[in-house]
Formats: C-alpha cells, structure tokens, sequence
C-alpha cells in the first residue's frame, strides 16, 4: 500500500503571548518571554508563584457568551486555536467534501483540571449535590475535540491521544497516520491545557519540577543552563490542520509544510525521570527519520523538549548528541528550546512547538534558546541557540517530546 502525504494548510495558536499565530511567533523570534507572576492563583499560598499565562482573556470576546460559560477554560483555548487554523486554511468555503472525511484530533494531558478543582470546593460546603450539571462536559479531556466537531460539522475520526507532555506531538502524529493510511483527508489537530490552578501549580511544585526563581520570572525557564532549576507551567493550545497533499492541491491550498516523519518509544525506566542516556528519547528520533527516509544531516533544526529540568536536558542531550553529533561534526544543525520563552504547556506543548517548527521551515529563522547564560558541561556541544534568533536554511526540522511515564514521540516537517 503507498501511504498518502499529508501537509500543512492551516495555523492556529492561544499562547503568553496572546491569541494568534503571529503573537506567538514573534515573541519567540524576538526571544520575549511569556512567564511572569500568576494572577490565577493566591500566590501567598504557594511556594511557586509564576507561570505562563493567557493575560486578560475574555473567552466573550471570541466565543457565543452562552457557550462558553460551559466550557472550562481549556476547551475555550483549543476552540479559539482552532477557529484560527480552519479560517487560515479556508476551510470553510470547502462546501463539497464529505464530512465523514474530516476528522477531530485535539488533546490534553489533564483536562478540566479548574473545573474539578472549582466543583470539589462546591461538594465540600455544599454537598455532593451541588456539582453544575456541566460539570463533565466542561472537564472530560475528548471535549475540545468533540465541540470543534459539532461547531464545524466534522462527523469523520474523533479521538484524544493522552500522554501527558507528549500529547500533543503523538496527538499530530496520529492524525498524519489517519490521512497516510486513507481513514480521513483532513484532520484538525493539536492539543490544550490549562493547568494553572491550585492541584495544578501545587501538585507539581510538590514534586519539585518547577522553578522556583519567583523573584526573575522572565528568567526562570532556562533549559540547558547550570543554574535551571525546574520548568515553568503555562496555558495555551496549538491547533494545525492537517491535509493529505492531493485533496490540498486540488482545492489551492496554502501548504506550509509536509509531515514525512513519526517516531514513538516508551522508556520503560521511571514514571518521573527519564532514562539518563536518553536511549527511548534516541530511539524515537531515529525511528522518525526512519519513517521519513531522512539521515540525521538531513535535519537542519531540531525544537528540543528542553523543560529546563536538571535530568530531562541532559537525557535529550545525550540523545540528540549520540544520533546526529556534536556541533563540529554536525556543524549546520541547530538545536533550541523554546520553552525557554514560553514555559511547558504540557499537552499542547508539542503543537504549540510543531507550529514553532513548521514557522521555522517558511521563515528560515530559528528561534532561540533563551537565558542560557552558562550551558551546562554536561548537556553536550551543540549549538542551542543561546539568546538571539539565527538566520539558517532549514529544510528539514524535528520535534521532540518526552512524557511521565516514559512516553517519547518525535516528527519529523519538510519543506515541500
């Protein structure tokens, strides 16, 4: 069987930086950060008192009022991002596809985390009768896909991937395999979150992942810097809509890019930490340029999972070091973390970073690793970016994203 191509022909993003691809975008390119101190929840009772937030949103501003009142905020997010890629797609002067043949595919690792949280306090003053009645469908994680679906009219595939922070890239990269293997010709897909809450800061601070630099947010996130000291939690989504490369070109599609390549691994080592040679997070990129047909001096960029946590960077770094090698004996590729300016996003960090990647291709810019000021002797030699975005020919860039639980997945996006 030859499986499909499948391209890129629509954007959207909700971000720090604001609604919009073109926020996003050019707050990484001028290396801007998105952390600042939360205004979500009661810093006085928390140890961790920053994040990455969506400043003064007003879901009225871009949603029916009524509606969304019944969404968490979450689902607020993943419809707003998704509104963007199908307009910027044009998919709504498509009039003669069939609706079966359009899929649904936008995740989160952790759903209605505020809806919950909000309910839980009702139960406990009130009683166990005094949930919402919206309760569930404002918290269940498939409902972003599901009212995307609804509003649009999309009646083809509709799932979630849950993976925690590898979300929203396995979520991308099943939906390239939907189209490949013919079950859709077009695929909304990406992922949402939005964590920022008191089990959501909490809960992580006590596992001590996050930064704790409450006094410097802008400087918090910094990964492969010595002095990092844990990740930097934010909100947002990252919604692309994906198109076998035929039906684009028939309709006169924009195509930003082509999805050549998937790869997907377990480390099987520890529900937190990541196996410290990086072998699943190897593995998973190897297995990627296997799918694609790429050599390692194929790949001009990489956007690096790069949390800013003290194992995970070196994890990836022995991983991207041991595949395509240094930056002497590799000396055209480029590898940064933008989470350095927009914090971890976790499930829908891999479509806000696959967005990243498929700018980087049409821009030939490459966004920089920011606050790397003394890179640490142990994350390798390669060429991080550090502070400035670099003009370069990328042709070829891959994303990587690692989970808890060991889950691992990289793509692969080629200019077509």
């Amino acid at each position: 069987m030859t499986k499909r191509r499948v391209v890129i022909t629509g954007l959207g993003a909700v971000s720090p930086f604001g609604i919009g691809v073109d926020n996003l975008w050019n707050s990484l390119v001028e290396g801007k950060s998105g952390i600042s101190t939360s205004e979500l929840i009661d810093i006085e009772k928390h140890v961790v008192k920053i994040s990455g937030e969506v400043k003064n949103f007003d879901p009225e501003q871009y949603l029916d009022a009524k509606e969304a009142k019944k969404m968490d905020r979450f689902i607020q997010f993943a419809m707003i991002a998704a509104d963007e890629a199908i307009k910027d797609a044009k998919l709504e002067e498509v009039n003669d596809v069939d609706p079966y043949r359009i899929g649904v595919m936008v995740s989160s690792a952790a759903g209605g985390f505020r809806t919950f949280e909000e309910n839980h306090k009702r139960i406990l003053e009130k009683g166990p009768n005094k949930c919402s009645p919206f309760t569930i469908p404002m918290m269940i994680v498939n409902m972003p896909s599901g009212r995307i679906s609804i509003k649009y009219g999309y009646k083809g595939v509709n799932k979630v991937v849950v993976s925690a922070c590898a979300t929203g890239t396995h979520t991308i990269g099943d939906a390239y395999r939907t189209i490949q293997y013919g079950d859709a010709d077009i695929i909304v897909a990406g992922g949402t979150e939005a964590t920022i809450c008191d089990v959501g800061v909490g809960a992580f601070a006590s596992a001590r992942t996050l930064s704790r630099r409450n006094d410097e947010p802008q400087k918090a996130s910094r990964p492969f810097d010595k002095d990092r000291d844990g990740f930097v939690m934010s909100e947002g989504a990252g919604v692309l809509i994906l198109e076998e490369y035929e039906h684009a070109k028939k309709r006169g599609a924009k195509i930003y890019a082509e999805i050549v390549g998937y790869g997907q691994t377990a480390d099987a080592y520890d529900v937190v930490a990541p196996c410290p040679e990086g072998k699943g997070a190897t593995k998973s990129m190897e297995f990627a340029l296997d799918d694609a047909g790429l050599k390692p001096t194929d790949v001009q960029y990489i956007n690096a999972h790069g949390t800013s946590t003290g194992l995970g960077d070196v994890a990836e770094s022995n991983a991207i070091e041991r595949l395509f090698g240094d930056k002497q004996k590799n000396p055209n590729l480029r590898v940064s973390s933008t989470k350095s300016m927009h914090g971890h996003v976790l499930g829908a960090t891999g479509a806000i970073e696959a967005i990243a990647c498929v700018k980087t291709i049409k821009e030939n810019i490459v966004p920089p690793t920011i606050n790397l000021d003394n890179q640490d002797e142990h994350v390798g030699n390669l060429n991080y970016v550090p502070h400035k975005a670099q003009k370069a020919d990328v042709h070829v860039a891959l994303s990587n994203s690692f989970g808890f639980g060991g889950q691992n997945a990289s793509l692969i996006f080629k200019e077509v």
